[in-house]
């Protein structure tokens, strides 16, 4: 842990009042900073008994064990992840989660059913079933994040989520229309509108969380991941367009005099090769704003107006990471994934503090803990990557 003083007019809105000794409110006095680095233990070792038990059982049972898997692996991760001394605790029931499975298995089943027998009336029942689902998706997003935070402890105190469920219909609902119906040019607005509710509706104890960030920042991040696919697009197609200048300038390329058959080849090929170009591009692109993102969110978290949070990694060095990532679980076929996750995770914890002006000894005995809100499993097999 590191120390440092800050000057009041550098804390938290609000905050200054808490460098300042009683009576002595006209003369404030420096706070004094403390950081406290996160630090990632895990092993890919260890870590790949685990990953490789709960693959073998999740097979053998038909997926009954999937529950039992993830908590194993986020129990597993969570306990390697430590602040100030102080290991995270994931204290999810996996039976908990396995009633949530056995819903959205019945309600994607019976979509499934529906959509392969084709009985009288079925183009109704997947209708209802996918408009029930679109109504229904940000009150599973609010009660995944309900139900992630109140099974991570920290300290012996539960985190929660207090988002609203009117909050939950604007990020994720009326954001995620405006998105689409705008071309995408809406789509940093949605993703403003959903980190902040995220944050804002983070808690520790009794401390609430806070968004400082603004939208500017997020059509920035926008544009990059824009102009980096269309900077892609545009050398592919010029590559292209060269290939076949020179291959008509050295060749005098007769496309008459070509065997039809080579030439369909050339063309598959091509357009495969192309199709993966272009894949890899978007996936680079993505990957960027989700990095991108995740650094500002971190950089403009607070929690309690007395914590900070700080990130240092690269956006690009994540990037790379996760793309050499994928190489290795496919060239491997998904041997080295436990090593991938181990890595991705000490890197990027490994680049992530806590800042306090108060010690998180003190922070966490001031703290009471709040009724806990029971949060449904069920968006756990959807994988809602919310980023949470």
């Amino acid at each position: 842990m590191e120390a440092m003083t800050l000057p009041p007019q550098d804390l938290p809105p609000g905050q200054a009042l808490l460098a300042t000794p009683l009576g002595t409110a006209n003369a404030p006095q420096a706070a004094r900073v403390h950081t406290y680095p996160l630090r990632f233990t895990g092993q890919a070792s260890e870590y790949f008994r685990v990953w490789i038990v709960n693959l073998a059982l999740t097979v053998i049972t038909l997926g009954l064990y999937t529950p039992w898997a993830r908590i194993r692996t986020r129990q597993y991760l969570y306990g390697h992840t430590w602040l100030d001394d102080q290991n995270f605790e994931y204290t999810a029931s996996p039976f908990a989660l396995l009633r949530g499975y056995l819903i959205v298995v019945a309600f994607f089943g019976l979509y499934t059913a529906a959509q392969q027998l084709q009985f009288t009336g079925w183009e109704w029942v997947t209708g209802a079933l996918g408009l029930l689902f679109a109504v229904a998706y940000p009150w599973l997003v609010r009660q995944s994040m309900r139900f992630q935070a109140r099974s991570t402890v920290h300290r012996g105190l539960r985190f929660r989520f207090t988002g609203s469920l009117g909050d939950a219909y604007v990020s994720y609902g009326v954001a995620n229309i405006a998105a689409v119906f705008s071309g995408s040019l809406a789509l940093p607005w949605a993703w403003f509108m959903q980190r902040r509710y995220q944050a804002d509706g983070l808690a520790y104890g009794t401390a609430r969380g806070h968004f400082r960030g603004s939208l500017g920042p997020f059509y920035l991040i926008g544009l990059a991941g824009a102009g980096l696919t269309v900077l892609g697009i545009g050398l592919l197609a010029g590559l292209a367009i060269g290939a076949a200048t020179i291959a008509g300038v050295l060749g005098d390329l007769n496309l008459e005099q070509l065997d039809t058959d080579l030439l369909t080849s050339a063309v598959v090929v091509a357009f495969v090769l192309g199709y993966l170009a272009l894949a890899v591009l978007y996936g680079i692109a993505w990957q960027y704003v989700r990095a991108a993102t995740m650094h500002y969110v971190l950089n403009n978290f607070e929690l309690g107006g007395v914590v900070r949070t700080q990130a240092t990694f690269s956006p690009w060095r994540l990037v790379w990471i996760n793309l050499a990532n994928t190489l290795a679980r496919i060239f491997s076929l998904g041997l080295l994934t436990p090593w991938t996750v181990i890595r991705t995770n000490r890197y990027l914890l490994g680049h992530v503090q806590v800042r306090a002006i108060v010690s998180l000894d003190d922070f966490s005995a001031a703290q009471t803990e709040d009724e806990s809100a029971v949060g449904e499993a069920a968006t756990e097999l959807l994988d809602i990557n919310i980023g949470f």
